[in-house]
């Protein structure tokens, strides 16, 4: 008889933060190749996307697309059109040509060519999806950063492998971009001004979820710690939200999404109903506030 363990739960530094992986109800040994397997996915999503790897995909489109159309592999085209999507949906808030501003804000590298675009009026409406998954630059000045949605793809990636290895019930939780599938599982979602202190305790089953907060910034402001969200219309850091927790149908939804409610606060909710997708965050004074549908989603 095969023993079945409870629980095979493992992480790894990945994607600038750590991926943790959980399965449920494997013996052991099946358990670790599953959770194998969902580390390689997530590492190639990490190595065709990373802004800071020069050999990345992501890296050549950014050197080269301005002047031919690029071929990218099907992953970073499937993330392309889902923030193009995103970004028409959310009449720009969300937008990957957001890296000038993260490279003048020192939070991705290249700050010095980045000086020039301070006030550059590219946007991702400059950026061509062509057939044939080819992409192409329409300014010289564009230049994509996938930080705000390729983890949440790469945790949708991960659940996809444990489930075509056979796993029925588990965890993939990226730094908060989390999904969970089978049975139910508990979630906690940590404060934004109280890294020790939990702001949302969640029971969740076949579920994304994903988090964007001013917490672990190392940035301040007067009395204010401030991520790596920024408006891309004006390049200012985002200080109406402290903390945006999205449920969404997958976790790159989520994950692109938060960055919308991080932005923009109860003017969100028409691009969560158009999604489907609902949210719970803090406002910078304090305040929680959830979509009308918050409590039924949970």
């Amino acid at each position: 008889m095969i023993s079945r363990s409870s629980e095979v739960r493992r992480a790894r530094p990945l994607l600038g933060t750590f991926v943790e992986i959980a399965v449920e109800g494997w013996c052991a040994d099946s358990a670790h190749c599953a959770i194998d397997a969902a580390f390689a996915a997530v590492e190639e999503v990490q190595r065709r996307m990373s802004f800071h790897d020069p050999a990345s995909t992501l890296s050549r489109l950014n050197r080269e697309a301005a002047h031919r159309a690029v071929p990218v592999d099907t992953w970073t085209f499937a993330v392309l059109r889902a923030a193009a999507r995103v970004h028409r949906v959310s009449r720009g808030i969300f937008d990957v040509t957001v890296a000038p501003h993260l490279q003048r804000l020192g939070f991705l590298p290249g700050e010095q060519a980045a000086a020039g675009r301070e006030t550059s009026a590219a946007s991702f409406a400059d950026v061509d999806l062509l057939p044939e998954r080819r992409v192409r630059f329409r300014r010289p000045d564009v230049c994509i950063d996938l930080g705000g949605i390729a983890k949440g793809f790469a945790v949708d990636r991960a659940v996809a492998t444990l489930r075509a290895a056979g796993v029925r019930h588990g965890l993939v939780n990226a730094g908060g971009d989390l999904r969970v599938f089978g049975d139910e599982q508990a979630v906690a979602v940590r404060h934004p001004e109280n890294a020790g202190a939990t702001l949302h305790r969640l029971r969740l089953a076949n579920a994304a979820l994903a988090t964007s907060a001013h917490y672990f910034a190392g940035r301040w402001q007067p009395e204010q710690a401030l991520a790596a969200i920024v408006d891309p219309r004006t390049g200012q850091q985002c200080t109406q939200v402290r903390s945006a927790t999205v449920r969404a149908s997958s976790t790159m939804l989520a994950d692109a999404l938060s960055k919308v409610v991080m932005l923009q606060a109860e003017a969100a909710l028409p691009v969560l109903n158009h999604f489907r997708a609902d949210a719970i965050f803090v406002s910078a004074g304090g305040e929680q506030k959830s979509s009308p549908h918050w409590r039924a989603a949970f």
